[in-house]
């Protein structure tokens, strides 16, 4: 199993608790989308250029310092993989509009700029700055 596998696999066991989920820059990662669809949850993707994503996941394009509220309005939690410390702050206002839990991991020794709960997995932390009232 692939670094990257065990990491995916990590994030994915607490995503999987959640009906839908919408994924914030999805980019060219699509594998945990994949996953978590294939798990039947229902997964949005959303990136500020279009994107392929795979099966079973809608994709739509949104920018989320400008967000289309309505993208996120019936997740349960928003999520973000290597998400980076400017769009910390966005991305947790649009889950709370959306009443939604915020998990994201960041890339290299960025630290949070948000209040969060760290997770921490085999392969590094979750960060969960917001948890579903």
């Amino acid at each position: 199993m692939s670094h990257s596998r065990r990491d995916i696999e990590s994030m994915a066991e607490y995503l999987r608790s959640y009906e839908r989920v919408v994924e914030v820059g999805i980019g060219r990662r699509t594998d945990l989308a994949a996953e978590l669809a294939e798990s039947g949850v229902d997964v949005t993707a959303t990136d500020v250029y279009d994107r392929a994503v795979p099966d079973g996941v809608d994709f739509v394009t949104d920018d989320v310092v400008d967000p289309d509220l309505a993208v996120y309005a019936a997740a349960e939690a928003v999520y973000a993989r290597n998400l980076p410390p400017e769009l910390h702050r966005p991305a947790l206002e649009v889950a709370r509009e959306a009443d939604a839990a915020l998990l994201f991991t960041t890339l290299g020794g960025d630290q949070p700029v948000v209040p969060v709960e760290r997770l921490t997995v085999e392969t590094g932390t979750v960060y969960v700055a917001r948890e579903r009232v």
